[in-house]
């Protein structure tokens, strides 16, 4: 099943490119991608040699580093591009043209038989050269071309018996999950290669999609650290990995070295200077941070009834927030023990009620609560001290 087998086509390198703020030299380039290899991504996708000098360098470079993970590149449909890209000794090629009224309109001008020959003869072409190779056939804008000229272009390229995969692309993220599984569904059930879902997210459903390609049968899906790409990006490597991980917490665990995400992802948005966001999925600064007192006493009991992942499996910690009119007296006695302080049940809940107070007024740090806990122990040390203390004549 794919939900347990599937495979990441890491894009930073690809779709990452075309992020507004990314601008990556060659040794970022090579620290990005023996991150992620390090992380266990299967695949990792490059810029198109043809784009620049530089690309046709970097590709070059990468593939000769000997990684675990195989690396593609994503080129148009037509020979002399892929005559440039086989030089470069990838594993495999991703080759793509778009199918919409719009792109054919727009962009190359061609009609769906003029597509379907262009894609025959290209990828015979590309067979007959590197029998070897993986060969992956993409329609771009997939999710806004009709579905007869789809599955048209589809048939007749599976016919050829060339490719590896097909790839499906929400191109300008408009489709919804019930969509892709659809579109990913037929496919599955008419042609014989495998399938790769690429899924933008402009109007938020990127991660939704991908899973939903898995559940219908896809066995590749393309992500990006972060989601960065084109616009406001793709699926984002560290959400289809929650998303996976809630799942099948175990299979996840044993494909990726999930305490190298954050590493990875720090790594990125350095390169690109942006900040992680604070609701980003597992590395958000807010991920694990329990703030109501009805949460904070649940999870001080057992973390798992308002925490679906783990920290601890990501190489995190969860913390509770009490320097807020919400906070809860358990949460209150566990910072007090995490400092070593003795202070009574009735103690705490007297300290409890002081803080909200208190937050009721003004803005509380963790120091502030820290200050007062101390001042109370401390006072009720003084407090026994005098009381233990002999009476002299």
């Amino acid at each position: 099943m794919s939900l347990q087998n599937y495979n990441i086509i890491e894009s930073t390198l690809r779709e990452g490119e075309q992020f507004i703020g990314s601008n990556f030299t060659r040794e970022d380039k090579i620290r990005i991608a023996r991150a992620l290899d390090a992380f266990g991504v299967e695949y990792l996708e490059l810029t198109s040699p043809l784009a620049s000098p530089g690309s046709m360098a970097d590709l070059k470079a990468i593939t000769g580093l000997g990684l675990n993970a195989r690396i593609l590149t994503h080129i148009r449909c037509r020979i002399d591009d892929a005559k440039i890209a086989l030089d470069t000794g990838v594993d495999g090629l991703d080759v793509v043209i778009g199918t919409s009224s719009q792109l054919r309109q727009f962009s190359h001008g061609m009609s769906i038989d003029q597509i379907i020959d262009l894609a025959q003869e290209t990828l015979t072409w590309i067979r007959q050269q590197a029998p070897d190779i993986e060969l992956r056939f993409s329609t771009e804008d997939s999710f806004r071309s009709e579905e007869k000229e789809l599955l048209q272009v589809y048939l007749a390229v599976d016919k050829l018996g060339v490719v590896d995969r097909f790839g499906t692309a929400d191109t300008v993220g408009i489709a919804i999950p019930t969509q892709v599984g659809r579109l990913v569904d037929t496919l599955r059930r008419l042609t014989t290669a495998d399938i790769e879902f690429h899924g933008h997210n402009d109007s938020g459903s990127a991660i939704a999609n991908a899973f939903a390609a898995l559940e219908a049968g896809a066995t590749h899906i393309d992500t990006s650290v972060l989601g960065i790409g084109e616009r406001n990006g793709i699926t984002s490597l560290g959400g289809l990995v929650a998303r996976m991980y809630t799942y099948d917490r175990e299979t996840t665990r044993r494909k990726y070295r999930l305490e190298q995400l954050r590493d990875v992802e720090l790594l990125v948005s350095d390169m690109v200077g942006v900040d992680i966001p604070f609701n980003n999925p597992v590395t958000g600064f807010s991920a694990f941070t329990h703030k109501a007192g009805i949460h904070a006493k649940a999870i001080l009991n057992a973390p798992e009834t308002y925490e679906a992942l783990n920290p601890a499996d990501f190489g995190l910690t969860r913390y509770l927030s009490i320097a807020h009119k919400l906070t809860g007296w358990n949460a209150v006695k566990a910072r007090t023990e995490q400092l070593g302080l003795n202070l009574s049940p009735d103690q705490i809940k007297a300290l409890t009620r002081h803080i909200k107070t208190l937050a009721d007024e003004r803005s509380l740090t963790l120091d502030d609560v820290d200050e007062l806990l101390h001042h109370w122990a401390d006072n009720d040390q003084q407090m026994q001290a005098d009381a233990e203390a002999p009476v002299l004549a």
